[in-house]
């Protein structure tokens, strides 16, 4: 189940390996003391933040975590941009505490991120953002704002590009197992067979 955090109702996520409970907060968008209590509460124990995209309702809280649990923060080099306007966005929607993240490590395509006896593979998903990635770990597959249960992410923002975020669901999420289960940055989850059959942006597509 994810943590949802700021006026948003964004999904925050702790994603932990089983046996060794090395856990990445993956969107951490809002609400830095619910995301400390819960690790505490479970007994998890956190190795990094990493991130889909950068949008603010992702983000809000990375910098104030950063600060008190000393972590790294991976992202993908082109949401750069998105990071620079945070303190912007935050004055906008009146949420987060105009801190900025610290990149500390960069997301590519096809790279593996460890996480105790397993680890994160990095799919490039571009188009609701520059630099938007999913994140996919054993049988799970964390979307952020690209995908969702019954609809697909946004690209009328700045960096946003409609038709590259198509490209990318189809060539890069649609080619994956059907029986994927897929989290997204907002609302239910769902599975990748499920999207394909149902998802009205998605049905039809080869």
């Amino acid at each position: 189940m994810p943590l949802v955090v700021s006026p948003l109702e964004q999904n925050c996520y702790l994603v932990f390996c089983p046996k060794t409970k090395e856990t990445a907060i993956v969107d951490a968008g809002d609400e830095p003391d619910k995301i400390i209590g819960e690790l505490n509460r479970r007994g998890l124990v956190p190795k990094y933040l990493v991130n889909t995209h950068c949008h603010l309702d992702h983000v809000s809280a990375v910098a104030a975590l950063q600060e008190r649990l000393g972590l790294p923060f991976w992202v993908h080099p082109k949401e750069g941009p998105i990071l620079e306007n945070l303190r912007g966005s935050q004055s906008y929607f009146g949420f987060g505490d105009g801190r900025q993240p610290r990149p500390t490590g960069e997301l590519k395509g096809g790279m593996q991120l460890p996480l105790g006896e397993t680890f994160f593979e990095v799919i490039e998903t571009p188009g609701h953002t520059p630099g938007g990635v999913c994140l996919k770990i054993e049988g799970e597959l964390f979307t952020g704002d690209t995908l969702f249960a019954g609809s697909i992410g946004r690209s009328d923002l700045p960096g946003g590009n409609g038709p590259q975020l198509l490209v990318s669901i189809k060539t890069r999420l649609l080619a994956l197992d059907p029986q994927l289960k897929i989290h997204p940055g907002h609302g239910p989850s769902s599975t990748l067979g499920a999207e394909r059959l149902s998802n009205p942006f998605l049905v039809g597509m080869a």
